[in-house]
Formats: C-alpha cells, sequence, structure tokens
C-alpha cells in the first residue's frame, strides 16, 4: 500500500483531478472543496482504512491508479452537490471517466458505490468553510476594499499557487494550517503580480493582523512558497 501511495502517484492523481476541474469548468470553490476532500482527507485515510476495513472492495483492493482517479471525481462530484444548486452529473463524470481513465471503464454503479466508500474513508467529514481557498478570497476581498493597490495582485496566480502546493507532496502539508497558509499565499502574490515600485501597503503586519498569525510564521511559509515559485530568488516584501 505504502508504494502505491507513492509521491509520485500522488502527484499524478492530484493532477488528474485539477484537469478534470479545468474539463468540466467547475467554480474554483468546487475546485478547492475537492482537492481537500481528496488530498487531505480522503488520501491520507486510506491506509488506516484500509488496515482497518472488515470487507474487502475491488475499489480499495488492490488499489489501482485507475481507481485513485476515479475517486477525484467522486470528490468533484460531492463537493459539487456541497456548493451548487445544480450537482455535476454521474452521467458526466461516467464521460469523462471514460475518456480519460485508461486502465478501467467505470460504470455509473461504480460511482454510487464509489461514493459511499469516499465518505467512510473521511468519516463523512465534508466540511469546506474552513478550507484555505475559503479564507485567502475572503482576505483578498478586505484587502481590495482598502487598499487602492489591492486591485493589482492577481488571484490567477493565487490559485496557480494553491495547485503547486497541492501537487508538491512536502508542501502540501501548509494545508493542515488554512490561516497562516492562505495569509502566506496572498503576501507570496502581492511580490510576485504587484508592480515592485506599487510596494508602499504594509501587506505583512496587514495579513498578520487580519489573520491573527504569528509574523515569523507567515515569514517561513512565505519563504517555503518562494522556492518553489521563483526557484529560490530571495524578495524583499
Amino acid at each position: 500500500m505504502e508504494s502505491e501511495l507513492s509521491s509520485c502517484v500522488r502527484y499524478k492523481v492530484l493532477e488528474f483531478l485539477i484537469q478534470s476541474a479545468q474539463r468540466l469548468e467547475v467554480r474554483p470553490i468546487v475546485k478547492y472543496s475537492a482537492l481537500s476532500l481528496f488530498a487531505d482527507r480522503f488520501y491520507p485515510s486510506l491506509t488506516r482504512f484500509r488496515q482497518t476495513s472488515d470487507k474487502e472492495n475491488w475499489l480499495l483492493k488492490p488499489m489501482r491508479d485507475s481507481n485513485l482517479q476515479l475517486f477525484t471525481l467522486i470528490s468533484l462530484w460531492i463537493s459539487s452537490k456541497i456548493h451548487e444548486s445544480r450537482a455535476i452529473s454521474v452521467k458526466g463524470l461516467k464521460s469523462l471517466g471514460d475518456e480519460f481513465i485508461k486502465e478501467q471503464q467505470f460504470m455509473i454503479r461504480d460511482f454510487l458505490e464509489g461514493e459511499l466508500l469516499f465518505m467512510q474513508v473521511i468519516d463523512f467529514n465534508i466540511g469546506t468553510s474552513n478550507i484555505a481557498f475559503v479564507i485567502l478570497e475572503k482576505h483578498l476581498i478586505q484587502f481590495k476594499g482598502i487598499a487602492i493597490v489591492g486591485e493589482l495582485l492577481n488571484f490567477e496566480a493565487c490559485m496557480d499557487i494553491m495547485d503547486l502546493l497541492y501537487e508538491e507532496q512536502e508542501l502540501s502539508t501548509l494545508y493542515y494550517n488554512p490561516e497562516s497558509l492562505s495569509a502566506a499565499i496572498l503576501v507570496v502574490a502581492y511580490v510576485i503580480t504587484v508592480p515592485k515600485q506599487k510596494w508602499e501597503f504594509p501587506v505583512l503586519p496587514w495579513v498578520k493582523f487580519i489573520s491573527s498569525c504569528k509574523e515569523e510564521d507567515v515569514v517561513e511559509i512565505v519563504g517555503n512558497i518562494l522556492k518553489h515559485v521563483v526557484g529560490g530568488r530571495t524578495l524583499s516584501f
């Protein structure tokens, strides 16, 4: 099981989730809630669930890449049920799976069975109100409300950073502290996307104030992100 859930497999599966979200044209809240459900809850709990479960299920034993791809689509399905008045259709998910999942063709009944398994693995923990994306979006709205320079901060860059952090296994643990992470992502996006001659707003003290995070914690996360985003180049903010 440990070899099956290697960092390489994890990267490929999360890349598939992100690409599927793009193909389905879901809203960002659906995409990032699905990433939280799958990457932060389902994926880390698989080993424990398989070891303690009394029942064998072909979707979990053995665990193939194709099965994990199925569960990423299920995470998008569950997320759409939470955030949309009209959820993604299971037929649409099956069609996407038929096109891109090469090792296995899944039936609609497999999606239904997989949804129940998914919920059992995450112990029915589907809350998404405190994920990093929701907090970041709230902070950005506040930022734009008090600072003209906030209009120059590129939200697409924020989302690119979030995708990168999910795909990099060593950085994905940052999502366990969504307040500090959202503050750090806003600072990184400010540094990367706002022209240097416009760096007049005290962004670091401000995010510290609104997030109630320790400044040194935010600075450490910012440094870790910048190493991956800009190749370790030191930037002053």
